[in-house]
């Protein structure tokens, strides 16, 4: 059974070895090799431990029997965009192993009810397009809304984004993001 509770300052090293694994597994051949080449799992547990002090941000973390951290997600108030969704997914992370489970729903949910309690009653997501994870966010309701480019790592990045504009529907009974 795998638990979904809020992400406290101990599991910075656990987000760190998902947020690697899952770039390197997920990105490869869709950034340049050099990046995934480059990550550090020391330099990531010290960006993570920065990131999870900042206030205005909800971090949640999915966890396994064994109490390994498998996934993690950390969503806020929209950041630079004039589409009108008042609330943000930053991440959603899950280990390969885990995918195809209901984990990333889960994570998903969680958020949303978080961007809910804090008065957002509508979100978005930006991934790179020709990542497979947006298939998911279309399964669980999301919408294309938007495109973008920008120069990344040396090279030209294109990237979609996905919008719920009613995020109560979403995690309604019989809701895309719906407990089963």
């Amino acid at each position: 059974m795998t638990t979904i509770r809020p992400a406290v300052s101990e599991d910075a090293a656990a987000i760190a070895r998902v947020y690697v694994d899952s770039w390197r597994s997920t990105y490869a051949g869709l950034v340049p090799d050099h990046v995934l080449v480059k990550m550090s799992f020391r330099r990531q547990v010290e960006s993570w431990s920065r990131f999870m002090r900042l206030k205005g941000r909800w971090d949640v973390v999915a966890v396994a029997e064994d109490a390994a951290v498998i996934g993690f997600g950390t969503a806020g108030p929209a950041r630079g965009t004039t589409l009108p969704y008042r609330g943000e997914v930053y991440t959603l992370y899950l280990l390969q192993d885990y995918q195809g489970l209901g984990i990333g729903k889960a994570l998903l949910r969680t958020l949303f009810a978080s961007l809910i309690e804090r008065g957002m009653d509508s979100a978005l997501v930006w991934v790179l397009i020709q990542n497979p994870a947006r298939y998911f966010y279309r399964w669980v309701g999301g919408t294309q809304i938007a495109e973008r480019k920008h120069r990344l790592w040396g090279a030209d990045v294109s990237e979609v984004a996905f919008g719920w504009p009613e995020l109560k529907r979403v995690v309604a009974p019989g809701g895309p993001c719906s407990v089963p």
